[in-house]
């Protein structure tokens, strides 16, 4: 009879989480079809940062035929799943809340929208400060009549790898706050390994961004300082927590 009844309870659970990947998958599709007429339109924003740089004589191409219908396309997909984020990691929340306890659920949703906060401002921070400045250099280092033409399939994946390189470095302070929390280290230990974890975020920057010195930098700049605020909030929290802990103990 236990066996039935966990059966049951098994099979339940997956037909929840099968109607809210059901739902979730609705939703992004829903965001993508009402997107479609504005593609590109969507596309044009993304792209201003370079336009504007660039001469009256030259101008974005598309090297491939199908490129001018499918690269807006591609992007409106990943604006899709970006306005998404929200409703799809409240779907996650509801299924794995029942299981926790009432402290860990105000520990989770807090963590989760400080990291959604932070993704977003990850990708609002490179498209406002870091295009503008690395393609300003892009557009006025080369040599003397060379005009830059650039594709509009290679400009679509150097963004998104530009904006996924700056929303997962600006999640910084959750990282460090999580392995504070969890006990795997402390902000003691973390202080005395500064010099390293800074040659780490230009290891980082290196790795994530395209092979020039200033978008290197201005990835591992900011995640430095995101490394020092997470930092912080460990020492705060991390140990206010512990003392309540210990008061409940005696």
């Amino acid at each position: 009879m236990p066996s039935k009844e966990k059966k049951q309870s098994y099979i339940e659970h997956l037909t929840e989480l099968r109607s809210r990947l059901l739902r979730c998958t609705l939703i992004v599709v829903g965001a993508f079809i009402s997107l479609i007429y504005f593609s590109n339109d969507i596309y044009q924003f993304v792209a201003n940062p370079l336009q504007t740089l660039l001469s009256k004589n030259s101008s974005m191409i598309a090297t491939e035929v199908a490129s001018p219908f499918l690269s807006p396309l591609k992007l409106t997909f990943y604006v899709s799943l970006l306005i998404s984020i929200p409703y799809v990691l409240y779907e996650v929340w509801g299924f794995i809340a029942p299981g926790m306890y009432q402290k860990e659920r105000k520990f989770v949703v807090t963590l989760t929208l400080i990291s959604i906060f932070l993704f977003y401002i990850g990708i609002l921070f490179a498209y406002y400060l870091v295009f503008p400045l690395i393609f300003s250099f892009f557009t006025t280092v080369g040599p003397e009549g060379i005009t830059v033409m650039t594709d509009i399939g290679r400009y679509l994946d150097f963004i998104l790898s530009m904006f996924l390189a700056f929303a997962i470095a600006f999640e910084m302070p959750v990282f460090i706050f999580l392995l504070n929390w969890s006990g795997i280290t402390t902000p003691e230990s973390l202080s005395e390994k500064r010099p390293y974890i800074i040659i780490s975020c230009f290891v980082l920057g290196m790795f994530l961004t395209p092979p020039d010195a200033i978008s290197q930098i201005l990835l591992a700049v900011p995640a430095w300082f995101l490394f020092e605020v997470g930092l912080l909030l460990s020492r705060i929290f991390v140990k206010k927590s512990t003392e309540t802990k210990e008061q409940e103990r005696d």
